[in-house]
């Protein structure tokens, strides 16, 4: 059975939509940058039905520790997800810090980017392999672009990992046949705009990992 983190809530209405499918991670997104920032006092308003039904997950790039003291401290969630240029060492320290778990994000464009996840194996909760950036992109992850999925067939880490990037009720399935991958993660592909969740694509996204 695959699980899934739906990405960039913002809306009870898309919180409702995420637990009630049965997701089992939702992310709050405290990226300046992104469309789907969210406050911490928000997210957390916003988080309060899901605790003890699914995980919780604050994502953040490459934050400074008074940035993830703020957001922990009001959000509470479960993990942290680091989607920027953050060392090995970096996330032990976040880990610490926050007493909360980690996920960190490995942008893939090549099968030696998942090589490179061996640097972050066993040291964090979960890896998630997302697509890689334009070098003029102005966020890290959110674009809506695949890479080839076929580069994590085969590949066994110590937790389980995440696949990420283009994700969308039509092309899950064959996502999760390709790569193997035990969580998958949505955000732009259950979106009716930029930042704007729609809790049909949502609902659907999720029936269709149930049935992969």
């Amino acid at each position: 059975m695959t699980d899934t983190k739906i990405c960039g809530l913002s809306t009870p209405e898309a919180v409702t939509a995420a637990l009630g499918g049965g997701a089992a991670f939702l992310g709050f997104n405290f990226f300046p940058a992104s469309p789907r920032l969210v406050q911490p006092e928000l997210a957390a308003r916003l988080a309060a039905p899901a605790r003890g039904r699914a995980r919780i997950v604050a994502i953040m790039v490459d934050p400074d520790d008074e940035a993830l003291d703020r957001v922990v401290h009001t959000l509470k969630p479960d993990l942290v997800q680091l989607h920027g240029g953050e060392t090995p060492a970096r996330a032990r320290d976040v880990a610490a810090r926050c007493r909360a778990g980690v996920i960190k994000v490995l942008p893939v464009s090549a099968a030696a980017d998942v090589d490179a996840a061996a640097a972050f194996d066993g040291l964090v909760e979960h890896l998630m392999f997302d697509t890689r950036a334009p070098a003029d992109a102005d966020r890290p992850g959110g674009l809506g672009q695949p890479f080839d999925w076929t580069l994590l067939a085969g590949r066994r880490f110590q937790r389980p990992h995440l696949l990420a990037g283009g994700l969308d009720p039509w092309n899950v399935a064959e996502a999760i046949r390709l790569s193997g991958a035990p969580i998958v993660d949505v955000s732009s592909g259950v979106e009716r705009g930029a930042g704007l969740k729609d809790a049909g694509l949502i609902a659907a996204f999720l029936d269709a990992v149930a049935r992969a």
